[in-house]
């Protein structure tokens, strides 16, 4: 199948997702208008600040953290074309929707801990998590294919190539969670939500 490598009518979707993440990096990071304190994921804080749901997807911790997300994104992009995208919305369809699902398996997690009195205090920011969902979904897309994502058209079909790439980066992805400072938690719930994600 032959691949245009120019730019697509559905690139929009991931300029805009680039633009935002760069755009809250120089607003924290670069001009500090913006402590990034007030928008990490905290779990004891979610109930007061359900907003930190979203935000924390948008900042990062530095700039590798979050140049390696935008290489992400160019990743999913390049997958996504590959496999025959036919939405213009499914990108920033399924941050919305991931975003939610994170937190849900999250929530789920911390309850079965707590089960047990162990109360774990942490925080997580970063678009790692999207993009560790987009790998899950992509992953299960380039086997079996899809055709539709919560009632709309995407188009998708199986491809070997991105099977083979695709469960290659997931298998590296996976030993890089365990690395210091990075959330091992974030990285799988993301992946197991983009999973779940398949088979709506």
């Amino acid at each position: 199948m032959a691949i245009k490598n120019s730019i697509s009518k559905y690139d929009w979707q991931y300029l805009v997702t680039g633009f935002f993440l760069i755009s809250v990096f120089i607003f924290t990071d670069l001009i500090g208008v913006i402590d990034k304190e007030y928008f990490y994921f905290v779990p004891s804080l979610i109930s007061d600040q359900p907003y930190r749901i979203f935000t924390s997807i948008l900042i990062h911790a530095d700039l590798n953290h979050l140049l390696s997300n935008l290489g992400g994104i160019i990743i999913t992009r390049y997958f996504l074309m590959r496999l025959g995208i036919e939405s213009r919305f499914f990108y920033l369809k399924f941050i919305f929707i991931c975003s939610f699902l994170n937190f849900f398996i999250i929530w789920v997690y911390e309850k079965i801990l707590s089960y047990f009195s162990i109360y774990p205090n942490y925080a997580t920011l970063g678009f790692s998590g999207i993009i560790y969902a987009l790998f899950g979904f992509l992953l299960l897309t380039s086997f079996y294919g899809k055709e539709y994502f919560f009632g709309k058209e995407i188009g998708f079909k199986s491809n070997y190539e991105v099977q083979k790439m695709s469960k290659t980066i997931c298998f590296i992805g996976l030993i890089f969670s365990f690395l210091p400072g990075v959330s091992l938690l974030g990285h799988l719930s993301g992946f197991i939500a983009g999973c779940f994600l398949f088979f709506i």
